[in-house]
């Protein structure tokens, strides 16, 4: 399958780093993790306009997701761990980090997660959720 250019938009996505636990001002481990994700990636593919029976099926039955992304690169680098821009546009330091406030918390936060990622020999989709980060 092959994505016509006038169908893809652009979208970002920030591919996952790393994590680690959380520790106290004591040293003590906190039942808590904290992720760390790389700069965001700008890319374009077609995003559906909302969840479809012919997509339902394509990763299940179960899979709960909102939207679906489809590229026609099957090696790009977005998996399970990714966030994603969507329906916003991050706000990128001067050397393409992502911008935050002064919590640490991104100033333009990310609005969806993928879900799952179904590669064939041609093209990838990958299914979406919406979230709400703060």
């Amino acid at each position: 399958m092959r994505c016509s250019e006038r169908n893809k938009r652009d979208f970002w996505y920030a591919p996952f780093q790393s994590s680690s636990n959380m520790v106290d001002e004591y040293g003590n481990e906190l039942n808590e993790t904290t992720v760390a994700y790389g700069n965001p990636v700008a890319c374009k593919g077609n995003v559906s306009a909302a969840r479809g029976e012919t997509a339902v099926r394509q990763f299940g039955e179960y899979e709960s997701y909102d939207r679906v992304i489809v590229m026609d690169d099957p090696n790009t680098p977005i998996n399970e761990y990714a966030v994603l821009w969507v329906d916003s546009i991050p706000t990128l330091n001067e050397d393409g980090s992502l911008a935050t406030n002064s919590d640490g918390s991104p100033v333009v936060p990310w609005d969806y997660t993928v879900k799952k990622v179904a590669r064939s020999l041609n093209s990838v989709s990958i299914a979406i959720s919406k979230v709400t980060v703060q």
